[in-house]
C-alpha cells in the first residue's frame, strides 16, 4: 500500500534523510559499494533510493481541515408572489438593523477638523510633559 505525498512532502522527506544521512547515520539499505562510488556518496541519492523502496521511517501528518460553525442571521426576504412589503414594515425593518449594527460597534463616527480645537494654552509633545518642567 503506496501512499501518494506532494511534491513539497516528499522534498522534506528526502532533505531530512539526505541530512541524516550526511550527518553519518546508517544507511537503511544495503547498497553496493560499487553504486556508491559511483554517485559519489551524495546523501541525496542515496535518500531518493531508500525513499523509493519504501522502508524510511518517515511519515508525514496530514491534518484535515477544522470545522467552523458560523451563526447566520435569519434573512428578511420578500416572497415571489408579488406581493409586496407595506413601506412602513420595510421602515421598520431598516431600523432594527441600524441598532444592531449600533450596539454591535461596527459604526464609527467620522473626526471632523472643526471639532477638534487645539488651545494656545495646550502644549503638545515634549513641552507639556511633566518629566522636563
Amino acid at each position: 500500500m503506496e501512499k501518494e505525498y506532494t511534491k513539497y512532502e516528499i522534498t522534506r522527506i528526502l532533505g531530512a534523510r539526505a541530512l541524516q544521512i550526511a550527518m553519518d547515520a546508517p544507511l537503511l539499505k544495503d547498497i553496493e559499494k560499487e553504486k556508491l562510488e559511483k554517485e559519489n556518496y551524495d546523501p541525496m541519492e542515496i535518500a531518493k533510493e531508500e525513499f523509493e523502496s519504501g522502508i524510511l521511517p518517515i511519515t508525514v501528518k496530514q491534518p484535515m481541515p477544522k470545522k467552523k460553525s458560523v451563526k447566520l442571521k435569519k434573512a428578511v426576504s420578500v416572497k415571489e408572489t408579488d406581493k409586496e412589503v407595506p413601506e412602513k414594515d420595510l421602515e421598520e425593518m431598516e431600523e432594527m438593523e441600524e441598532k444592531e449594527i449600533v450596539e454591535e460597534g461596527e459604526i464609527m463616527e467620522l473626526a471632523n477638523p472643526e471639532d477638534e480645537e487645539f488651545g494656545e494654552s495646550e502644549a503638545g509633545g515634549r513641552e507639556g510633559s511633566e518629566e522636563l518642567q
